[in-house]
């Protein structure tokens, strides 16, 4: 399985990266409807911070945001629900099957990959803020000097628009 259509289908939900259940039962080569089933009887095996079911909101909103969903899953009664990296690593022990074992490895490799591209991002940002403190005052400095140079002209302009009071003479030469 590719690491890219994979990590097409991570979704951040609730500020966590999870896979829905339509697309892991896809994946799974299962039907949706049996996942749910398997995940069901064993919801001691999905605490909140591993599985948890979208509410009509969030569920408009992915549906809004994906077009590529199918009529049949964008139109279903039920909500889906989100399975963060934990929770699909425990789906490989409800769906016993060797295709799922092979799936979930393809997975965690996806989520890893998103996690270290987060991290090197991170360390990037940090890097731009760190320059940015660093040369601020040399900025500063220089907008201050264009903002006085702009004044300076301002003011040279407004001096040759005044309306000049005194004496007049008629000259002509």
């Amino acid at each position: 399985m590719q690491l890219q259509n994979i990590q097409s289908k991570i979704y951040e939900i609730r500020g966590q990266k999870v896979m829905l259940d339509f697309d892991l039962a896809e994946m799974y080569e299962v039907e949706t409807r049996a996942l749910k089933q398997a995940v069901k009887r064993n919801l001691d095996r999905f605490p909140g911070d591993f599985m948890f079911q979208l509410t009509k909101t969030e569920w408009q909103e992915v549906i809004t945001n994906c077009d590529n969903l199918s009529e049949s899953i964008k139109f279903s009664p039920v909500t889906s629900f989100a399975f963060t990296e934990q929770g699909v690593s425990m789906l490989s022990s409800v769906l016993k099957s060797k295709k799922a074992l092979q799936v979930n490895i393809a997975i965690m490799r996806a989520f890893v990959f998103i996690r270290q591209y987060a991290l090197s991002h991170k360390d990037l940002t940090d890097k731009i803020k760190e320059l940015e403190k660093r040369y601020d005052k040399q900025f500063i400095d220089v907008y201050d000097a264009i903002n006085y140079l702009l004044q300076k002209d301002k003011q040279q302009a407004d001096q040759h628009e005044r309306k000049r009071i005194g004496f007049v003479t008629d000259k002509k030469e």
